[in-house]
């Protein structure tokens, strides 16, 4: 219910009775002519090349104040940081900033499965919501047949080519797909005779989850994108040496199935911000946010970008400072923390799987146990020398007393700032004390107060352990299967030097999805450890982590519908 005792109405109905302003005049102030976009319709459209180029030279006459939504470990239904993001945009054009969004793109595999569409949500969400939430501009549907045509290639070569030397034991490129589906975790391809290819054991993994989407997401533009593609390691000869993209002369079509996917999308919020949707990599696989040539783009047109980054702070906030600023050459200006009541709750209970009939039942002393996840989360936060806010996000059933529970616990044990945050159901109104809070912290901010938790320099083994202990709180690290092999093989290939991206489960601060709050006492378990060249990091893979998640038995997109006039329902 709303302050007034009427139902809050779905995102859906929001979004429809929204009149929305065609995109050519809504991003026309923002520094965007007619020429400068490729239009989806009246409302989408994509920057083009030589406008994101003028605009990166205008960002330098910018302040570039860049604000990052993280938050606490969430329960499996999220708690709100995209909604938290576009409702800080909002905001701080309420207050009279030039503030600009940037998320990722939803994938087709969370808003069929659990927790929904990945645009906001009531009056803090970004429209068209049906578009954005289903097909979009192709972006997903591009980098699909991209990594799946050089897949294709891959295994016409082993099929075709006496000559080329590849062991069918270790080839590290997957099929990918954009929808959850944990019956293709595992199979085994080439069955169909002389005809039918190499057999072989083979996976699918998420679009996602696919390097391609890392390396779409740290490109600078077309040319450096088809570099990055190029030296992607597929798989490795008899001798162990790497066997690339190039290798198989799929470096040139994969691209330019690319040419438009590059591109970043422009659309407006509820209350007509501009927001850039680009990209879409996950933080428990991936480094979780969107693409860097986006926030290059935003920052030339407004004085803020508020951008979010995947899951908690163990995931998406730890890969921005480490990974994204390091290699786009940023520096985060303040840090907002999602926090919610329910996730308290559910840490506070310790529940697992998650009983959300339960977690309403508790009372605030499942809260004040709760604590001491949001307390680790806002630890790790403040190692980078950043300001961080702590954003309280209210859901209808909160109570007073529970909010201010949490906001005395930031206030008088924390010492951070707080502040309560009502924009799912008031938009930019229900943001002014967070954007106030925000805005304070990047005045008393230092970009001289920033620093990466590790050097990248520092051996792969010890980049993995500072992640581990000082951010996961971990004991320990222990190294099981092929990992230390697969370390040494990094530091043949000179990935010694690169960042690590670390991938865990984001169900928990730990490596077992099952153990809430901030455990102590266990070591983080390695399984194996790959280049991602293209992406330009390694990643560290825990046993715990899944490239391919599954859906429910019950999953969202059985409650979806649409009707003769191509009305749509359920839709979240």
């Amino acid at each position: 219910m709303t302050d007034t005792g009427e139902p809050i109405p779905t995102d859906y109905d929001i979004a429809q009775s929204t009149e929305m302003e065609p995109i050519w005049e809504l991003v026309e102030p923002w520094g965007l002519g007619l020429d400068d976009l490729q239009y989806f319709g009246e409302y989408t459209a994509k920057v083009k090349h030589h406008a994101i180029d003028r605009l990166r030279d205008e960002a330098e006459e910018r302040e570039n104040n860049l604000v990052l939504v993280t938050g606490m470990t969430p329960t499996p239904k999220g708690e709100g940081k995209t909604v938290t993001t576009v409702g800080l945009g909002q905001s701080l054009n309420h207050l009279g900033e030039e503030a600009m969004i940037a998320i990722r793109e939803p994938s087709l595999g969370p808003v069929f499965g659990v927790k929904g569409g990945a645009a906001g949500g009531g009056r803090s969400q970004v429209l068209p919501m049906e578009d954005i939430n289903l097909h979009f501009t192709g972006d997903l549907h591009a980098l699909t047949s991209a990594h799946n045509l050089i897949s294709a290639m891959l295994d016409a070569k082993l099929t075709g080519d006496e000559d080329f030397d590849v062991d069918v034991t270790d080839v590290r490129w997957p099929r990918a797909i954009d929808m959850n589906d944990r019956a293709l975790r595992s199979l085994v391809v080439g069955l169909g005779g002389k005809s039918g290819g190499t057999p072989r054991e083979d996976n699918f993994l998420l679009t996602a989850a696919s390097e391609l989407m890392a390396a779409l997401c740290m490109a600078n533009g077309l040319g450096d994108l088809k570099e990055r593609i190029s030296r992607i390691i597929l798989a490795y000869d008899e001798d162990g040496d790497p066997v690339t993209v190039d290798d198989i002369d799929a470096t040139g079509p994969a691209t330019m199935l690319l040419r438009d996917a590059i591109k970043p999308n422009v659309v407006q919020t509820i209350e007509g911000t501009p927001a850039f949707i680009h990209g879409g990599p996950f933080a428990n696989i991936a480094h979780g946010t969107n693409s860097l040539i986006a926030d290059k783009a935003a920052f030339g047109m407004g004085d803020y970008l508020v951008t979010e980054a995947g899951f908690g702070s163990d995931l998406g906030a730890e890969k921005f400072m480490n990974i994204v600023c390091r290699l786009g050459d940023m520096t985060p200006n303040a840090v907002v923390m999602v926090s919610s009541v329910r996730a308290l709750k559910y840490h506070g209970e310790g529940m697992w799987p998650a009983d959300f009939d339960a977690i309403d039942d508790a009372g605030i002393e499942a809260i004040e146990r709760g604590f001491e996840n949001l307390d680790k989360h806002v630890s790790n936060l403040q190692q980078f020398g950043v300001p961080v806010v702590v954003a309280v996000n209210r859901f209808p059933d909160d109570t007073d007393e529970e909010v201010r529970t949490v906001i005395d616990h930031c206030e008088q044990d924390l010492g951070v700032r707080v502040a309560e945050s009502e924009v799912f159901e008031k938009g930019s109104e229900g943001g002014v004390d967070l954007g106030e809070n925000v805005i304070d912290a990047v005045e008393a901010s230092d970009e001289d107060d920033f620093e990466f938790l590790y050097d990248q320099e520092a051996p792969i083994k010890e980049k993995i352990e500072t992640v581990a202990t000082e951010i996961y709180g971990a004991d320990g690290v222990k190294f099981t299967g092929g990992a230390l092999d697969d370390i040494e093989r990094m530091n043949g290939l000179g990935f010694d030097d690169v960042p690590v991206c670390m991938s865990k489960t984001f169900h928990s601060l730990s490596d077992d999805a099952s153990r809430k709050g901030a455990p102590t006492g266990w070591e983080l378990e390695i399984s194996e450890v790959y280049p991602s060249a293209g992406a330009g990091f390694i990643v560290a893979l825990t046993a715990d982590a899944l490239t391919m998640p599954g859906l429910p038995a019950d999953p969202a997109a059985a409650d979806m519908d649409i009707d003769d006039d191509g009305n749509i329902s359920g839709l979240f």
